[in-house]
């Protein structure tokens, strides 16, 4: 039980009546009189705070959100008692959670059920549980406010955003890649797959005429392809400490290990909407995960369910350990997108890595560029320590650009892009893979 701001103020208004009446002795009886019906008052509302409340308590809450989104949760309070109620609604939500709407105060009548809506938005993924809806009520005085929990636990899962990928679907279907940044380039090369026969078309080649059913038609008949399908695509996720970097740039929240999940998860789609399956294998876990490659967007919803929980740890990636494991468990030729963050730093297991990825699978590398060193680049130099700093930046750029020579000379497809800018880079990559016929 918890005194209010108004029992507060009575008796501060009581003790300076009595210091009052020490002095004019002839006002005692009044000041008397006034404590006592101070004191009745105080016990009565007290009783009455103490008496056992007719009140329950409900939540509805989605069973999965998406990191970053806000969402409605709804608090249902019954009154059960005769009585009216005046209460402060709070809620334990999980605590990487932030929320908006509360606490929230109301008038509850007897008898009558109040549906409170509050917004949350989850910060970190992974699994979380909402704990007992607390209420703050106060009693009909005034002078008393009682706390009281309704157990409400509930568990709940936050899953890498997904927005990225209702909104390709969107776009897909009206045809408006383009606002997205994703180009559809015209094929090229021998490997694609038959798809129909059509009518022949302005700048159709000789080599599409089909002379066969021409001659049956008395027209010129073109065959039509379509891009290889039944190809795979694996993911090979670094889930080491390199992954761990947050840039707070261009009102970004989401770290270099988010944004490499949005990416994949959105190529994902892509993949399978293009009739290729789609797998992956993390590596610098205590316990890395694997999916086998699955054609079908349910396969999307397997990928959630494996991954939306992972976190970067402290460890150090070993991408020969990683490469000599994904060469075990997958042996046919596919995509590797190997998602990771280089830095600047000389790694002597990476070189071998992909040199033995690449004798069997064509090996996508995309790189995270720190969003710090653009900055730091672009911005003028004005001071002695903004010339080191911008001398310290094109240095690390330029043994970055050393690495990823030497991959190239591998025969690997480099990306190296900004966080935020890497689902759109991924896409394109893939896209021009294969249209080219190489993939």
């Amino acid at each position: 039980m918890i005194p209010t701001l108004r029992l507060l103020r009575m008796l501060s208004a009581l003790t300076i009546g009595g210091l009052a009446a020490s002095v004019w002795t002839h006002i005692i009886p009044w000041w008397k009189a006034a404590a006592w019906v101070v004191i009745c008052s105080l016990a009565v509302d007290l009783l009455l705070a103490l008496w056992p409340k007719e009140i329950a308590g409900e939540r509805e809450v989605p069973t999965s959100f998406a990191l970053g989104e806000w969402r409605d949760v709804h608090v249902r309070l019954h009154n059960q008692s005769k009585f009216g109620l005046k209460v402060e609604v709070y809620d334990h939500h999980p605590t990487d959670f932030v929320s908006r709407g509360l606490p929230s105060s109301h008038d509850l009548p007897a008898r009558t059920m109040l549906d409170q809506i509050y917004q949350v938005r989850p910060t970190a993924r992974g699994n979380h549980s909402f704990g007992p809806i607390q209420l703050r009520m106060t009693s009909g005085l005034g002078f008393w406010t009682r706390s009281l929990k309704i157990p409400a636990t509930c568990p709940v899962k936050v899953f890498p955003n997904f927005a990225a990928v209702a909104r390709y679907a969107l776009f897909a279907t009206d045809q408006r890649l383009s606002l997205l940044g994703i180009l559809k380039r015209p094929r090229r090369g021998e490997g694609l797959d038959f798809h129909q026969l059509r009518e022949y078309r302005q700048g159709d080649t000789l080599r599409q005429v089909d002379w066969k059913a021409s001659a049956r038609n008395r027209k010129l008949i073109s065959r039509e392809y379509q891009d290889e399908r039944d190809q795979q695509v694996v993911f090979l996720l670094d889930c080491g400490r390199r992954m761990k970097p947050v840039d707070d740039l261009d009102g970004a929240e989401l770290g270099h290990f988010d944004q490499a999940l949005n990416a994949m998860f959105l190529l994902g789609f892509v993949a399978l909407k293009q009739g290729d399956a789609v797998g992956v294998s993390t590596f610098a876990e205590d316990r890395p995960r694997t999916v086998a490659p699955h054609k079908g967007l349910a396969t999307l919803e397997r990928l959630f369910q494996t991954l939306f929980d992972v976190q970067p740890t402290t460890h150090a990636s070993d991408y020969l350990m990683a490469a000599e494991l994904f060469m075990k468990q997958f042996r046919k030729r596919c995509l590797v997108v190997l998602l990771t963050n280089l830095r600047d730093e000389e790694d002597t297991t990476l070189l071998p890595a992909i040199k033995l990825l690449r004798g069997r699978h064509l090996v996508m590398l995309a790189n995270l560029r720190e969003g710090v060193i653009d900055e730091i680049l672009a911005s003028p130099v004005s001071t002695f320590e903004a010339a080191l700093d911008h001398a310290a930046a094109h240095d690390y750029m330029a043994r970055r650009v050393e690495i990823f020579q030497n991959l190239a000379h591998c025969g690997v497809s480099v990306l190296d892009v900004a966080p935020t800018r890497l689902a759109t880079a991924v896409v394109n990559r893939y896209l021009e893979l294969k249209a080219s016929g190489v993939f």
